[in-house]
């Protein structure tokens, strides 16, 4: 195995080439925090784990639209301050770079902080694009040595801040290993190895039982052993609400074919609100709960919240202060700070596994698998699909989000055509080929295909933003059509 991966290549980030040496790191299963972790089960009455979710999608700068460079969205904000919005691009980067210093401080202090950290893959590499290295030292020092990484776990995601649901599903497994390579090329293979939990983009689950199905595969076959779920995309296995959100969870997939899979899940509560986190409601929350019943066991439950953590004035003014004041009262008994590995571990320790956590399913898949009798088939499904929507006009199956009343799909054909053609010819072109995935060519298609997917072209409305996915599609092509 390479001891370090090459970060940038060819003005490209080291997204693909080393899927073999990737693999062989994040399949390991031991764990990683007996021995760095100082809580104890038996001391603790509750505890809250924080997530900071970091995103800058790219976009084409200004000029010729089909010959302008790609960059990140926050140096076009830092080139244009004196335009409307974009002022606060300096508190952005800082957003992005200040939770090191929180962590340093008050580890060095003796206490016991926690963060779990999400961020994209294209926020990283415009991050470097721009000449903000500071930044991304700034963050290694999370990763590096025993006194820090405890305190601050990072979780995986889509590369390209994809929403699954509507990310071709060939992709999804491309997207989570191409972040995987960036990450280990910024941060080495050790830290890559501690990356367990996953944080998807927007919140959003899928919930056709085959997409569904292909993305815990995905997740599993990439050595995540748990991902973050948003409460409202998720029911028990009955189609009834949550009744159990602060222990973890077990997420069933079952796909057309009767296949089936799981992954451990860890309820998000409540919907999106950055002042969730910036107000430190989670700590609050915890402080009103205790140890419950799990398995025969008494075990502390966990308030899990996740938060955009550049964006609002909230985040911006407030959560600094209510962050830094929050960790001199708390120590290692009680109410604590923990991370959703740190947790998971800690119960494994008492014997609790995946397979004690009670099951759940993606949104509307009750009322789906109802309708289906004997051993299921496509047709089936397909036909189930059908009588459930006729039933119900609330029935869909675009899957859940952090906010369900936001499609990422009813009008927006214009741009998720020419996304979906593009990634029928990479694979087209591609799979089933001896390819060279450590190639300029490669890699090249790789970035627009996966490019072409981010939520952002749909999440900020028709205009300059579908304009630029529609020629990172038109570049795609070109790529695949002339390298190929």
């Amino acid at each position: 195995m390479s001891a370090n991966l090459p970060e940038v290549l060819e003005g490209l980030p080291n997204i693909s080439g080393w899927e073999d040496e990737v693999q062989r790191v994040t399949r390991q299963q031991q764990p990683i925090y007996p021995g760095r972790t100082p809580l104890r089960l038996e001391q603790m009455q509750s505890g809250f784990a924080l997530a900071l979710h970091m995103h800058q999608p790219l976009m084409i700068q200004d000029g010729d639209l089909g010959a302008a460079p790609v960059i990140g969205n926050l140096q076009y904000m830092m080139e244009r301050q004196h335009v409307h919005d974009m002022h606060d691009a300096p508190v952005f980067a800082q957003c992005y770079s200040r939770i090191a210093d929180f962590i340093r401080e008050h580890a060095d202090a003796g206490r016991h902080p926690r963060i779990m950290l999400d961020y994209s893959g294209e926020l990283l590499f415009g991050l470097r694009q721009m000449g903000r290295g500071d930044i991304l030292e700034n963050l290694r020092t999370l990763v590096t040595g025993d006194r820090y990484w405890p305190c601050a776990e990072w979780l995986g995601t889509m590369w390209a801040h994809a929403v699954v649901p509507s990310t071709p599903v060939p992709d999804l497994k491309l997207h989570i290993l191409a972040w995987q390579h960036h990450f280990a090329a910024l941060f080495g293979w050790e830290a890559l190895a501690r990356v367990r939990g996953f944080s998807p983009p927007e919140m959003h689950l899928p919930n056709h039982p085959d997409v569904a199905f292909e993305y815990v595969k995905a997740l599993k076959d990439c050595g995540y052993q748990w991902l973050l779920v948003q409460e409202h995309t998720v029911s028990e296995v009955d189609g009834g609400g949550l009744r159990e959100r602060y222990l973890p969870r077990r997420l069933l997939a079952r796909n057309s074919r009767g296949e089936e899979l799981s992954i451990i899940a860890l309820i998000k509560t409540q919907g999106s609100d950055t002042k969730l986190v910036a107000q430190m409601q989670p700590l609050a929350e915890a402080r009103g709960l205790h140890p419950r019943e799990l398995k025969g066991q008494t075990v502390p439950p966990v308030v899990a919240q996740i938060a955009d953590g550049e964006n609002g004035g909230v985040m911006m003014n407030e959560f600094p202060q209510n962050y830094n004041q929050a960790w001199p009262g708390l120590g290692t008994a009680g109410v604590v700070g923990i991370g959703g590995t740190e947790w998971l571990e800690l119960l494994a320790q008492r014997g609790l596994t995946e397979k004690d956590f009670e099951p759940i399913v993606p949104l509307h898949q009750a009322a789906l698998w109802q309708r289906v009798e004997g051993a299921p088939t496509p047709e089936k499904i397909a036909k189930a699909i059908e009588e459930a929507k006729k039933a119900d006009h609330r029935f869909n199956m675009e899957g859940g989000s952090w906010t369900n009343n936001l499609s990422w799909v009813r009008g927006y054909d214009n741009v998720l055509d020419p996304m979906n053609k593009l990634s029928a010819l990479f694979h087209e072109k591609l799979d089933g080929r001896k390819i060279d995935r450590r190639s300029h060519a490669y890699r090249n298609a790789l970035f627009y295909n996966l490019t072409a997917q981010t939520s952002c072209y749909r999440y900020w409305g028709q205009g300059r933003w579908t304009d630029y996915a529609r020629e990172i599609c038109r570049r795609g092509a070109a790529i695949l059509q002339h390298d190929f």
